[in-house]
């Protein structure tokens, strides 16, 4: 995500998505009467029965609804138009749908910016710079190591197998080879790695992997693609795996933590709250070590939204689960608001 124009007085923030993470982000910011304004296309009819032009239009709209769909890899926002240029081509008080896509900024207007709303910006930009997912694609002689970041791809080491099938030392020589691979794996900061190519040397990479770094093994995740270059990486970026990668990474954090917190329920440690009033009596004792809170829970519930603000001034670290990932709907089994603490209060 980056971050442009911010004016106070307005209540506007100006922010570019560069990524479908940011459309998200964007779409959980986003609540009924926040205007939006950006760039669209509106269907200009000359004359009565005309089928009509669409025309570049800037818009601003008074939101109704949003709604975000990561299979089209867009966010649509819907409201009526409450500004707009050129004249000739708007109607005030219409109905129109912004199309929000990855590269287009977008000014977001609120009456009021809690510390939440800007907290989920600084997070979107946060993960925009640092690496988000690794990837490798490799066959029987080379390997291209890559990391995604919210900017882009960054290439990094290329490596070359000298071994020859017709070779002697093939084995040992494609052992060496796994070794160095193995050693660049292990420096890579990322959580998911994808490990994809067009043969069986994926396969294998993995099972030597396995035997000498389990925990490393289980971050990989096994993919197909037709190269092992370049190519076969924008395949893979095409086709959806690193989405789905780094989509699969945020569920397991989710669920982690709602591992921590069944098992400090089943313990009867006290180092658990949840429902309002448990986890209210926990902000305001200080107790609290993370906070919990679904998505739209958090968008919904002005109390829920006051006790995160509260926490917040406490410096609480709060995660926003999805109301659609299996953590989520665990979460909500707990009426979506709970917390791990320091230490008991009763």
């Amino acid at each position: 995500m980056k971050l442009g124009k911010q004016d106070v007085k307005e209540g506007e923030i100006r922010l570019t998505p560069e990524n479908t993470e940011d459309l998200w982000h964007i779409e959980r910011i986003l609540e009924p009467g926040d205007r939006i304004a950006a760039k669209s296309w509106r269907r200009f009819k000359a004359a009565e029965g005309d089928a009509g032009e669409k025309k570049p239009v800037n818009l601003k709209l008074l939101v109704e609804k949003a709604e975000f769909s990561p299979f089209a890899n867009r966010l649509r926002v819907t409201g009526k138009i409450i500004e707009g240029t050129p004249a000739e081509f708007v109607q005030i008080g219409a109905y129109h749908t912004i199309d929000v896509e990855e590269g287009f900024p977008v000014s977001i207007f609120k009456d009021r910016w809690l510390s939440h709303h800007l907290a989920r910006i600084r997070q979107a930009i946060e993960e925009t710079r640092r690496p988000r997912l690794a990837m490798l694609v490799l066959d029987e002689s080379k390997a291209l190591f890559a990391t995604l970041r919210g900017y882009g791809v960054q290439y990094e080491l290329e490596l070359e197998n000298r071994a020859s099938k017709r070779d002697s030392g093939f084995e040992e020589k494609t052992q060496e080879f796994f070794s160095q691979i193995l050693k660049k794996l292990q420096g890579m900061p990322a959580g998911k790695i994808i490990v994809a190519g067009p043969g069986f040397a994926k396969e294998n990479l993995l099972k030597f992997i396995r035997h000498k770094d389990a925990n490393l093994a289980s971050r990989i995740i096994l993919e197909h693609c037709s190269y092992a270059e370049r190519a076969g990486i924008n395949e893979l970026l095409k086709r959806g795996a690193v989405s789905k990668a780094a989509q699969q990474e945020r569920a397991e954090n989710e669920l982690v933590l709602m591992e921590k917190f069944k098992a400090e329920l089943a313990r009867e440690s006290g180092l658990a709250a949840y429902g309002m009033e448990e986890v209210k009596n926990a902000v305001l004792a200080s107790a609290v070590e993370q906070l919990l809170v679904l998505d739209e829970l958090l968008r919904t519930n002005k109390e829920v939204e006051a006790v995160v603000e509260e926490a917040e001034k406490r410096k609480v670290k709060l995660v926003v689960f999805s109301h659609a990932s299996d953590g989520g709907r665990e979460l909500a089994g707990y009426g979506g608001f709970a917390a791990l603490l320091r230490f008991r209060i009763r």
